[in-house]
């Protein structure tokens, strides 16, 4: 993954809404009026968060005549989870990548 990618992923989650609309979404697909109804926030507001969560791929999104769903990206969300094990040297399950230290003191 691109230090770019995680850069752009790293903007997308720095909001609040988007980061609590991610964790809806792990429990499977919404429906976009689903996700409204959790927020005190206007349609247009929801499509501004929709639109940086699926421009960065951490969210999928399908039409189903008129309403859209929203799922997660797992895929997106591995290749992340790699990008970050490099940063440290150990995978995020706390073992030591092979032959890496990180933050030694």
């Amino acid at each position: 993954m691109k230090e770019s990618e995680i850069a752009l992923i790293c903007k997308a989650l720095g909001d609040e809404n988007r980061v609590q609309i991610i964790g809806m979404l792990t429990g499977g697909e919404l429906c976009a009026c689903k996700i409204l109804d959790a927020f005190n926030i206007t349609q247009p507001t929801l499509s501004h968060h929709m639109k940086i969560l699926t421009d960065c791929n951490l969210v999928n999104s399908r039409k189903e005549g008129k309403w859209t769903y929203y799922s997660i990206n797992c895929e997106k969300f591995s290749d992340l989870k790699d990008a970050f094990s490099k940063f440290t040297g150990k995978s995020l399950a706390g073992k030591k990548a092979a032959g890496k230290t990180c933050c030694k003191g």
